[in-house]
């Protein structure tokens, strides 16, 4: 007697399994990693994106791309997450980690072809990260002293930079965000550095100002009247509207007089005055408001030289309330002195053609402001997208004070250490660690196919001298050569790479262990909201 079939899915469901769908989802990842393999490296090439809303943007970073594409095939979305994840962790090596990890699965790919189990590879593979990890440790160099701590910051990220758009001002930038980063306080808040755009001017141009500096407010009439420049300086940090309001259309008032009327009226000044007064009285000589200020307002401030500011950003609020000190008030009944922020000076300064506030010598945190200039707005902000990686590299530097020798030298170092080690391992298990080794040499070959060198040729360069004990020979990009890294002053902070090895391996074993995609029907409606009645 036959059985009846169990129908367990819904019909429509896609149902894939096996060593097929493993494949499957290691040539998607594959491609993944294809479409940014070309940006790695100082003579990477930049990629242009057009997103759906006809939003254009050039970037050779890693992350910015991957987070642009929409990717909707489900394993290779893995790859974004470990873009993603390096992004926020250091700031850097988000195209390298993702070339990374296509490599290793590009050499795992034959064993699964040949029917080895997927454990076995994600355990001898587990292994072989903790060994390149320790080694790793064994090779990072400490620095020490004040002097040679800010010379390796500085070579950290002008090595960041040097595979960006900004790279023929490297060293110009590299100072600038070195300087930004050591105004911060101990803990290093990433939000205490404001990024400020202006169009127009040349890279050249762009500077730092250590404090806080924001676009000028839209402004009534009796603006120009205010001083544009104070020392010691008390800032009222207002949420409140300081303008007339319009009547409401429904409103109904019986009035029997004039007098009547009259006050009403003079009830509705009076009101708005004594705000005025009580924020004059308080010592307050800058009022920032996130709300309106309006023109009676700001001809009464005018007429007792004060300045005001209506409509402030939120995140410029927030990090003059963290720079100056105060709070953030929404009603004007207790203001003293004890609710204002403090700093030591305050001047409006036209930049471009735009005027910017400055504050400097905040009394609370440190706090600094990069006005950067440039041509064209996409430039400027990729400009700011590469500034961002440099100050997350300085930051993890100065708290991991240990570096390695970039251009692919480290990678090869790590390569022959776990070769060398695979000789001792017996059974097929030595293969796993041969091509766990082998994918490290990605790095350093693609920096040659990026800069058009030959990469045959000077990756067996490279291995003869790592061979010969040179641990830190590396590629010149630009004097198209191999040679010493650590002496060509091209370092990287050890935590970049120890994030990378750990991420693409996490990716490797995450993939590997995925051997069935049960992809569900769609709604008819497509996931989205039912349509009204009638359409």
């Amino acid at each position: 007697m036959m059985r009846p079939p169990i129908i367990l899915l819904k019909e429509g469901t896609e149902n894939k399994q096996g060593k097929q769908q493993i494949i499957s989802n290691i040539n998607a990842c594959q491609v993944v990693a294809d479409s940014i393999r070309t940006t790695l490296g100082p003579r990477g090439l930049d990629k242009l994106i057009v997103d759906s809303k006809g939003q254009t943007t050039i970037s050779n970073d890693g992350a910015t791309i991957l987070k642009l594409l929409d990717i909707v095939f489900p394993a290779a979305s893995v790859m974004v997450d470990i873009a993603k994840s390096q992004d926020a962790e250091v700031g850097d090596g988000t195209t390298s980690v993702v070339v990374l990890a296509s490599e290793m699965l590009k050499r795992v790919k034959p064993f699964i072809e040949d029917g080895v189990h997927p454990q076995l590879l994600i355990r001898s593979f587990s292994k072989a990260c903790e060994e390149a990890l320790s080694y790793l440790k064994e090779l990072e160099i400490k620095i020490s002293g004040e002097k040679e701590l800010r010379e390796m910051l500085v070579k950290c990220a002008a090595t960041t930079l040097s595979s960006k758009l900004v790279s023929q001002e490297r060293d110009f930038f590299a100072n600038m965000v070195v300087d930004a980063v050591n105004t911060l306080d101990e803990s290093l808040p990433l939000s205490m550095i404001g990024i400020k755009k202006v169009n127009g001017g040349n890279l050249n141009e762009s500077r730092l100002v250590k404090g806080v500096a924001f676009q000028k407010a839209f402004s009534y009439a009796g603006f120009e009247m205010q001083p544009k420049h104070y020392t010691g300086v008390k800032v009222a940090l207002l949420n409140i509207e300081l303008e007339l309001k319009a009547e409401k259309d429904n409103a109904e008032m019986r009035l029997n007089t004039v007098q009547d009327f009259q006050a009403v009226v003079d009830a509705e000044w009076n009101i708005l005055y004594e705000k005025l007064q009580k924020i004059a009285d308080s010592g307050a000589n800058v009022v920032l408001s996130k709300l309106p200020i309006g023109d009676v307002a700001t001809q009464w401030f005018a007429d007792r030289d004060m300045f005001c500011a209506g409509r402030i950003h939120q995140d410029d609020l927030d990090r003059l309330l963290a720079a100056c000190g105060g709070s953030i008030l929404t009603t004007v009944s207790q203001i003293d002195d004890n609710v204002l922020g403090k700093c030591g000076k305050f001047y409006e300064q036209q930049v471009g053609s735009e005027r910017y506030n400055f504050f400097e010598d905040c009394s609370k945190a440190q706090a600094c402001t990069l006005l950067l200039r440039g041509g064209a707005e996409q430039f400027i902000a990729e400009t700011e997208r590469s500034l961002h990686d440099a100050i997350m590299i300085v930051r993890r530097a100065k708290k991991n004070d240990s570096i390695v020798a970039g251009g692919g030298a480290i990678e090869m170092e790590l390569s022959k250490m776990l070769r060398e080690k695979a000789k001792s391992i017996a059974g097929k298990e030595q293969f796993f660690w041969l091509a766990y080794a082998r994918s490290f040499e990605i790095i350093p070959q693609q920096l040659c196919h990026n800069a058009g060198l030959d990469g045959t040729d000077i990756l067996n360069k490279l291995r003869h001298r790592h061979a010969q004990g040179e641990k830190w020979s590396g590629i010149d990009i630009h004097r198209e050569a191999v040679g010493d890294n650590l002496a060509a002053c091209v370092w990287e902070p050890s935590i970049v790479k120890r994030n990378a090895i750990t991420a693409a391996t996490e990716a490797l074993c995450l993939v590997l262990s995925i051997d069935q995609t049960v992809k569900n029907v769609r709604t008819p409606s497509g996931g989205q909201m039912p349509g009204l009645p009638g359409q």
